[in-house]
């Protein structure tokens, strides 16, 4: 049995992608991601929920306000990083189980987050970290 809660936010950038594969992104351009983030537990807290949705909201907000409205490719933290969007859903799924990890959810009996970007109504992708 596995419980989720979902929240939901979108992340605006720019970026630049390395590789022939790529083609036309290699050059710079913007990409919008309307941005899930599941939250799993094998069994509800005495309160019966997954996470509060408040900071888990606050969470995910205060991850994807620190990429928003950038150009990827000057970030400090992202130099050498191919900003796909598989990467960009590790790098959120990452801060927020650090975020979790370090208490600003609260003491949740999490299992594991699944972070989805949708890239377009008919692509996105998705990275899951246990807990």
């Amino acid at each position: 049995m596995t419980f989720t809660l979902t929240v939901r936010d979108h992340l605006m950038i720019a970026h630049s992608l390395r590789g022939a594969v790529f083609g036309p992104a290699q050059n710079l351009h913007g990409a919008t991601f309307v941005v899930d983030a599941t939250f799993r537990a094998a069994d509800l807290d005495a309160d019966g929920l997954v996470v509060d949705i408040g900071r888990a909201g606050d969470a995910l907000r205060e991850i994807v306000g620190g990429l928003s409205y950038r150009n990827l490719d000057d970030e400090p933290d992202l130099q050498g990083v191919n900003t796909t969007t598989e990467r960009l859903c590790q790098i959120i799924g990452d801060r927020l189980a650090a975020r979790v990890r370090e208490g600003a959810l609260g003491d949740p009996s999490l299992t594991g987050i699944t972070v989805t970007l949708h890239e377009s109504h008919v692509a996105w992708a998705s990275y899951e970290v246990t807990l």
